[in-house]
């Protein structure tokens, strides 16, 4: 589960834990990080802690070959960080901030896919699992930078299933909607919490997948 250290991801990897699943925790924020482990710990769960930026293509390369050393394959993956970027008009984007958007939650997200394939193929039901929003679709004005990412990731999920359509392997994407979460929280400033699902409750749909 990758950001794993907040939000969806959080709860996705703590849903995880409590159906019997030991989680390999990935995220940048070592605080978080130990929280959910001590989460998971109090369910009897376990999990590996990976520290981990998914700007770091190479880390990404390298967490495949590890997790094949020592698990032989992966069962789920749920590729879940990611960044908004400013709000802004197209033309206004700073191009270090469009690219950031973009190696995150595009970039890592194939090169996830790239190094865990093989070890997906090799679970006899392999599922992955990329968070998508609904940005992609409606495309709205000033979102440019996230709406565009997950558009791509869509595109990427669809080429990426019809690829392993004759595996065992199962890819889908998943638009949580508007969620009580800080990146929702950093778009949209002006909205009340507490009128969002929580993240809990999208988690659990997820982990149904």
């Amino acid at each position: 589960v990758t950001g794993a250290s907040r939000g969806i991801g959080y709860f996705t990897a703590l849903e995880l834990a409590r159906l019997g699943a030991h989680v390999i925790a990935v995220a940048r924020t070592v605080g978080g990080l130990e929280e959910l482990d001590d989460d998971i710990k109090a369910l009897g769960g376990t999990a590996t802690l990976v520290p981990l930026d998914l700007s770091d293509m190479k880390a990404i390369d390298a967490l495949g070959g590890q997790i094949h050393e020592r698990w032989g394959k992966l069962d789920i993956l749920v590729a879940n960080a990611g960044v908004l970027g400013v709000i802004s008009p197209i033309s206004h984007i700073k191009a270090k901030e469009f690219d950031k958007v973009m190696t995150v939650n595009l970039d890592a997200t194939w090169r996830l896919a790239r190094s865990v394939e093989p070890l997906l193929r090799a679970s006899d039901a392999g599922r992955a699992i990329l968070l998508s929003s609904g940005v992609a679709h409606s495309c709205r004005p000033f979102w440019g930078a996230y709406a565009i990412s997950k558009a791509a990731v869509e595109t990427l999920g669809r080429v990426w299933a019809a690829e392993l359509v004759n595996t065992s392997v199962r890819i889908n994407s998943v638009n949580p909607g508007a969620t009580r979460t800080a990146m929702r929280a950093q778009a949209v400033p002006g909205e009340d919490p507490s009128t969002l699902p929580d993240p809990r409750d999208v988690a659990k749909k997820i982990v149904k997948l």
